[in-house]
């Protein structure tokens, strides 16, 4: 069975995947351009895909707290921890498709 760090992992690793997507295309639009909006897009895509990068080190490879989050951390805080990754997922989901058509 799937747990809830599992899925908590996965929405991350989905996360930083269309994170480093996103900001290529940004960040490429912003070279062809040289908008502010490019830029501004760029940076957010690179602060936002830092922000992932570090969750799924802490989730994954952290000496105490990737333990931790596997046995310790109470499912509440899970369910709450999973909504926030999943709702961030579904809008860079639709950020994705709106940028790449």
């Amino acid at each position: 069975m799937i747990g809830l760090v599992d899925i908590a992992r996965v929405s991350v690793a989905v996360n930083v995947a269309m994170l480093i997507v996103l900001t290529g295309i940004w960040l490429r639009n912003y070279r062809e351009f040289a908008s502010k909006h490019g830029l501004g897009l760029a940076i957010f895509g690179i602060v936002l895909l830092a922000q992932n990068v570090l969750s799924l080190y802490f989730y994954l490879f952290h000496p105490v707290l990737a333990s931790w989050f596997a046995t310790e951390m109470p499912p509440l805080a899970w369910r709450a921890n999973i909504v926030i990754h999943v709702f961030q997922s579904v809008a860079l989901a639709f950020l994705l498709w709106i940028t790449w058509d």
